[in-house]
């Protein structure tokens, strides 16, 4: 193991250790002793959907507050920086057990979805609005008596609006199934909203919060480049969805079956000819596994795979040329941690 891994397995470690202690707050409010049964259900909620993941957004959030605080930084501004980092987490959680039960998934990181956990169904919903709540719960416990307590409700409100919109906006696009209106322009609507604001623009966004960061220009510059990193990562997701191992992904992808306006299909779309757009309108979004066998043999027809690859170098060296342009006052190191953890990934 060399240095930068094991300063990463150190740092998740030290991650972990906050996550423990907020799970073990959240069961131990006051005004809730009274009802033990639901506190443990909490707990299962949270252990089985949150620390799970590659955690990139909430050691992102640490990341950004140690870099923005430079020689300001203290040891309780960031075991802070720690607990907002997993409140970025929960939300996580909350978005991802609610979207996989909109969208029927079956498994998320190689597990049945917490929907089709015991056979929970749609009372899963509830689940995901406590975990929503646990937001909250922690901000005000650890942030009450901050100077930024209000403009941090202010910043995780105004991203969970924008991201409920997005998701929207992906759900009915979907379940209307009108193709012809599938176009980049929607497929970028949807994954701004969706994607880009809460996974990468929300850790960044909280730790300039924290260290007192207003200037209206940075953050417009901090938001363009954040955004466009999200846009990278959820035409991999796309790609991933289809042409991804399970195994690796631990998530068997629906996106097909589901209509999606994914990047895929957009692209496809502007590269078929005649005959094979007339097949594509005709199977996709059907739950069949011939005709999701199908699309993804058109896809494979057309060069999608060959398509992305290309889109993703190209992605990849712009975002690392906008890191380059940012203001000498901003942590370059910080964004090329972000876009290199998600450049060529595989899950």
């Amino acid at each position: 193991m060399d240095k930068s891994q094991a300063k990463a397995k150190k740092d998740r470690e030290e991650f972990m250790e906050t996550y423990f202690k907020i799970a073990k707050d959240l069961l131990e409010i006051p005004e809730m002793a009274d009802m033990p049964e639901t506190n443990q259900w909490l707990k299962k909620v949270l252990d089985y959907n949150v620390p799970h993941g590659k955690a990139n957004r909430g050691l992102s959030t640490v990341m950004a507050y140690k870099l923005f605080a430079g020689d300001k930084l203290t040891e309780e501004n960031l075991k802070l920086a720690h607990v907002l980092g997993w409140c970025v987490e929960i939300l996580q959680a909350f978005f991802l057990v609610s979207d996989d039960i909109m969208d029927g998934s079956e498994t998320r990181r190689g597990v049945p979805c917490w929907y089709k956990n015991d056979n929970l169904g749609l009372a899963a919903v509830n689940d995901a609005l406590m975990l929503e709540s646990c937001i909250y719960q922690i901000l005000k416990k650890y942030f009450q008596d901050k100077s930024y307590y209000a403009k941090l409700m202010e910043v995780m409100l105004d991203i969970t609006y924008k991201t409920i919109f997005g998701q929207s906006l992906d759900t009915r696009t979907g379940q209307d199934k009108k193709m012809e209106t599938y176009t980049m322009k929607r497929y970028s609507a949807i994954v701004k909203y969706k994607t880009c604001y809460y996974s990468f623009y929300l850790p960044v966004a909280l730790a300039m919060t924290m260290t007192g960061i207003d200037d209206p220009k940075v953050l417009k510059q901090v938001q363009e480049l954040t955004l466009e990193m999200g846009h990278m990562f959820q035409v991999q997701d796309d790609y991933l969805d289809c042409f991804g191992d399970v195994n690796v992904t631990g998530k068997i992808g629906t996106d097909i079956q589901d209509c999606k306006c994914s990047w895929l299909f957009v692209t496809a779309m502007d590269k078929c000819s005649p005959e094979q757009k007339k097949e594509l309108l005709e199977i996709y979004g059907i739950d069949d596994d011939d005709k999701i066998e199908a699309v993804k043999k058109i896809y494979s027809d057309l060069g999608i795979p060959a398509a992305f690859n290309k889109y993703e170098e190209h992605a990849y060296k712009q975002i690392c040329e906008k890191i380059e342009w940012l203001r000498n006052d901003l942590p370059k190191d910080l964004f090329y941690d972000m876009v290199n953890k998600i450049y060529k990934r595989s899950s």
